[in-house]
Parts: structure tokens; sequence; C-alpha cells
């Protein structure tokens, strides 16, 4: 998905209220998983692909393996950072602007702890985290995507789905990732 269909994502769910802020007797919610945000994603997951193809000239990765332009990924100029997540294919895309500096194998949740779809911006980042859900599991790089325990972070890639729900991504990408993004940018998952 290009910045330009991101804005009109944005501003189609802000017109239609999808955004609003919530009352103060509940907590806000800055993800987004209605069936436009889930479509969006999807659409942003095809073109990712194709992009990566375009981009390093291949067509998928090894567990644990990712492709890293030094280039456009150290490249501040080049727009802001955005997420792209396949669940179908295990990948994440890395975006600075329209501009692809990155993808990497990933592994999602597991069947019964799915990893949920749609628009989620990275709501808080900490360098090393412990799990509360799960025996105080180590979580490094994490950056949190909604307040029930999905994040991306460092750890275990076999390549296919494995984890809680959160996305696991190889450590040296997670700790690279971790540097490019902030509080708010977005992570689009699609299927």
């Amino acid at each position: 998905m290009k910045v330009h269909d991101m804005r009109k994502l944005a501003l189609a769910l802000a017109v239609t209220g999808s955004l609003a802020l919530a009352t103060i007797s509940a907590p806000a919610m800055a993800w987004v998983e209605t069936a436009e945000a889930k479509a969006a994603a999807a659409d942003a997951v095809t073109d990712a692909h194709a992009d990566m193809v375009a981009t390093f000239g291949v067509d998928t990765l090894k567990a644990g393996q990712y492709l890293w332009d030094e280039e456009a990924g150290n490249d501040r100029q080049g727009g802001e950072a955005r997420i792209v997540i396949s669940l179908t294919n295990q990948m994440a895309y890395l975006y600075r602007g329209d501009r692809l500096a990155a993808v990497t194998a990933i592994s999602s949740g597991k069947p019964g702890k799915d990893t949920p779809t749609g628009y989620f911006p990275i709501l808080e980042k900490k360098p090393m985290h412990r799990s509360v859900k799960y025996d105080n599991a180590p979580m490094p790089h994490m950056q949190r995507l909604d307040n029930y325990g999905i994040a991306l972070h460092a750890g275990m890639n076999p390549g296919r789905p494995a984890s809680n729900g959160c996305i696991r991504l190889p450590a040296k990408f997670a700790a690279k990732l971790f540097t490019i993004t902030k509080v708010g940018t977005p992570v689009m998952i699609g299927a």
C-alpha cells in the first residue's frame, strides 16, 4: 500500500468515526480491525510482495533470513517508516516513504493464538520487555501493537506460525527495526 493509499484509509476511517476518541469510561483504542482496515492491509501485503520481488529479486526468504537495503533503511529523508506484515507468507516489510527498505521472515500466531489483522500503530517501545502472560518470557526490542499483548519483538523464527499471537522477528532485524520506528509508526497486518 502506497503512502497516499494509507492517507486515504486514515481519512476514510476518521470520517466514518473508526478513529474517534473513546469516552472517559473506556480505554482509547488506537488500532483498527474493521473490514475496511483488514482489506487495506490485505492490499498492502500484495503490493509489498511485488515490491520485494522488484527491489530484492527474490520471491521468498528462509526462516530467520532478512534483507536490508542500508541506503533506503537508514535514509531518514526517504520518508516515514511503515511496516506491512503478511501472515500467509510469514513476511514483514519495512518501508521508508514509498521505498521498500527491508524484508524479513517472521513467525506469527499459531492456530488458536492467531495474530489479528488490520491497522495497528506502534503504541509502546521497550528495548527489553518480559511477558506478563507467558511466564516472564523475554521480548527483546518489543514494539506493542495493542492492549492485549500483541507486539513485534525478537524471538524464535521457525518460518511458520508458532507464537502466542505476537510477530517474532530475527534478532538482528528486530534490533535494526527498533532504531527506525517510533511510537505511532503504522503497522498493517494482512492475511
